[in-house]
């Protein structure tokens, strides 16, 4: 196998050498390799992705729709997005010009952060929270200020944003925010939303809102969104994984101002040119006849969060009680301290189950660990039974 040039060395990036590949990819990978594992690491729906929404895939397949789309996407899919925005939120967004269809929510938020932010810029990014923004970020140059929220019960209040955009001083540009939040399924109220709007315009900030658990709600309340409140100042990031159990597909989108999009759509376009086309034809199927889909997955998760929310009690967990996404933040036993890594690496190989350590979440993420609940019954079952005789052990 052929080796890096040593007198070549220098050409590579100094920056992404420096960063670390992502914790929750690193961990998961180390404890797989455990025979008999029951991993309940990654957040990826159980579900098979609904029947017609694979048979508009193969239809696609089958009538050679195998040419480059435009860049922003095939426009009957940017429609059905701007209907199904208008749908699920209320607002309107062009097809023409103000939606970009991207490579999943991740691509989206990455076009988004490199065409928002320029060296030296600041982002207000409160955690524990995916930790992909932290590297992406950095790529644009900018510096991600990180707010632990812990003491808040997992959300930023408008009172900590005035304070942490204070302090942080000039330079700031946005506010990241996901809600439900990954990885401990708190939602934002709609007052908790106005409140973070007021200051967010106040400052003259953009916000980035990843709702990428916008249909994953529970207990009947219904979810807000920024978009209905700042509109010429938020970026949405949306897609079809969650929500319709398409993962594979890699499918969402970009929406905002089409002063922004213009911007973004170029950034996307140097990054990827173009979401496929038969993943496109499954996403116009989605968005148009779709809707009742995530009611169901909704359901599941929450009878599996409830479930979990009692057992964990039995046993003396304490945790967030999440109220969307399909994850459940725990803290972890005394003896551990804050040491969760450590926690997460003796569960695995003693109890035979995989999780992630909530430091890989940022700060306020130490001393607890992330479970994904986008499993099956029986898998949550074992896992009470293993979790259950792992703690006796250690008592």
């Amino acid at each position: 196998m052929p080796e890096l040039a040593r007198d070549v060395n220098l050409t590579v990036n100094r920056g992404i050498t420096k960063m670390k590949p992502s914790a929750i990819r690193a961990f998961d990978m180390e404890v797989s390799a455990i025979p008999g594992i029951l991993k309940l690491t990654l957040g990826e729906p159980d579900f098979n992705t609904p029947e017609h929404v694979k048979a508009a895939a193969v239809a696609a397949i089958k009538n050679n729709d195998s040419h480059y789309s435009t860049t922003r996407g095939k426009l009957a899919l940017r429609q059905a997005i701007s209907k199904w925005i208008k749908r699920e939120r209320g607002i309107d967004y062009s097809a023409d010009d103000e939606i970009v269809v991207t490579i999943g929510a991740t691509e989206a938020l990455t076009a988004t952060v490199l065409a928002m932010f320029n060296p030296g810029d600041k982002v207000i990014v409160p955690t524990p929270v995916f930790s992909l923004y932290f590297p992406i970020v950095e790529l644009a140059g900018a510096t991600p200020v990180l707010v632990d929220t812990s003491n808040d019960g997992f959300v930023l209040t408008a009172d900590r944003l005035e304070e942490e955009i204070n302090r942080a001083g000039d330079g700031v540009k946005a506010v990241m925010l996901n809600y439900p939040t990954n990885p401990t399924g708190r939602n934002y109220s709609e007052q908790q939303l106005r409140e973070l709007a007021t200051v967010i315009k106040k400052h003259h900030l953009m916000a980035i809102a990843d709702e990428i658990y916008h249909t994953l709600t529970y207990d009947g309340v219904q979810p807000a969104s920024l978009t209905t409140m700042i509109p010429e100042r938020t970026v949405l990031i949306d897609g079809l994984s969650k929500s319709h159990a398409m993962t594979g597909y890699r499918l969402g989108f970009i929406a905002g101002p089409a002063a922004f999009i213009e911007q973004a759509s170029k950034v996307h376009g140097f990054l990827v040119t173009t979401a496929s086309d038969a993943s496109q034809a499954a996403a116009i199927e989605a968005y148009n006849n779709g809707d009742a889909d995530p009611i169901k997955y909704r359901e599941a998760y929450q009878r599996r969060r409830d479930y979990l929310r009692e057992e964990l009690s039995k046993i003396g967990f304490e945790f967030a009680v999440p109220n969307g996404a399909f994850y459940m933040f725990v803290k972890i036993p005394q003896q551990y301290g804050k040491d969760d890594w450590q926690f997460g690496l003796d569960l695995a190989h003693q109890a035979k189950v995989g999780i992630i350590p909530g430091s890989a979440f940022g700060p306020g993420g130490e001393g607890y660990f992330r479970i994904s609940y986008a499993a099956s019954d029986e898998d949550l079952h074992e896992f009470i039974r293993r979790l259950t005789a792992f703690m006796n052990n250690l008592n």
